[in-house]
């Protein structure tokens, strides 16, 4: 069974087909056009980098298909008052969707990247668990991947470390095309403000109040897509202590902010529920992941998590849910047992 393997033109992409080709593979590397067609000397640096290991690059050309998958519902939700999360849905539509079956009409079954998860077979078939690198792992952005996904999906740096990665690549004679890290969302080289602006938001932007909870007019907001839910920096409002931004509140087009003590807990309604364990065989001890860089909150046991199901009461200790962005829910052991969308209503 022949394996593809995504490269972008970073390090941890360029390390997991190395490492299959070093595993004595004959693995095909993929690379895909998203947002624009990759510059020439990117190019070059990747076919070298092929060419060194032996290996065959094939590319695709989905801009077309990137910007309505991704960039178009990726502005359309700030228009709607949500945050978005572009790389869940890159994964699931474009990596895991699209480019997967780019690779089997290539004759690859299979497709590896380079993110830092796990993955193993288990009884009922692929289990999708948390990477070795805990400051890494990357599970919470793949939650979205389908049953069927996972079956066509490797991982070949699921037990790597991130700082094990260049020093690996340079003994193996290697240089990533992308020397720097690629940035948050990789289509906007800037703030994501003047990105959606762009794309015609701004002419809808209408000024609001922004209030306290007990609904206190404190100043004025320039258009609830410009803000984020903890957003605390470029509010420009004098307040006797530091005011972030609780919700954003369509109906009445105004801007809810409070004190710091607010962001926390909450409840959620779940949306496009992707479950990798049926919710009869889940542990009673759960874990809810609501952010990418968070510790995992308690919020067993299960049957209480049933009841209510699927509104998610947050403990105190866990962040303010955002709508848009994702909610992953883990075993105690690391396995990633759903992913779904966190919903406008709480």
């Amino acid at each position: 069974m022949r394996t593809a393997v995504a490269v972008s033109g970073g390090r941890d992409s360029l390390l997991a087909l190395a490492l299959l080709r070093q595993a004595g593979q004959a693995p095909l590397a993929v690379h895909a056009f998203l947002a624009r067609k990759t510059p020439d000397d990117i190019l070059a640096v990747l076919h070298e980098n092929c060419r060194i290991l032996g290996v065959e690059l094939r590319i695709a050309d989905l801009c077309g298909q990137f910007d309505e998958l991704v960039i178009t519902p990726y502005t359309r939700g700030y228009l709607d008052g949500l945050t978005p999360n572009p790389c869940a849905w890159c994964n699931a539509r474009i990596k895991f969707g699209l480019l997967l079956d780019f690779a089997r009409t290539h004759g690859a079954q299979t497709l590896a990247t380079g993110h830092y998860a796990g993955l193993r077979l288990g009884w009922a078939g692929p289990e999708l668990w948390r990477g070795a690198d805990q400051r890494k792992d990357q599970s919470y952005f793949l939650a979205l991947l389908t049953l069927e996904q996972l079956r066509h999906a490797a991982f070949p740096l699921a037990t790597r470390l991130k700082s094990d990665v260049l020093p690996l690549l340079e003994k193996m004679g290697l240089v990533p095309a992308l020397p720097e890290e690629s940035q948050e969302v990789c289509f906007i080289p800037g703030d994501y403000r003047d990105f959606v602006g762009a794309r015609g938001a701004e002419p809808v932007a209408s000024p609001g109040p922004v209030v306290l909870p007990d609904g206190t007019r404190i100043g004025t907001h320039q258009g609830l897509w410009k803000y984020t839910i903890g957003q605390r920096r470029g509010l420009n409002i004098a307040w006797s202590e530091p005011v972030y931004v609780l919700s954003k509140d369509r109906r009445d087009n105004r801007l809810v902010v409070g004190l710091r003590h607010d962001l926390r807990g909450g409840s959620c309604l779940l949306e496009r529920i992707n479950l990798l364990v049926p919710m009869a065989d889940w542990p009673q001890d759960l874990y809810v992941q609501t952010r990418y860089r968070q510790q995992p909150a308690a919020i067993g046991p299960v049957d209480e998590i049933l009841q209510s199901w699927p509104r998610l009461t947050l403990p105190p200790s866990s962040d303010l849910p955002v709508p848009g962005q994702l909610a992953v829910i883990y075993s105690g052991q690391g396995q990633v047992l759903a992913g779904a969308v966190i919903g406008e209503k709480g």
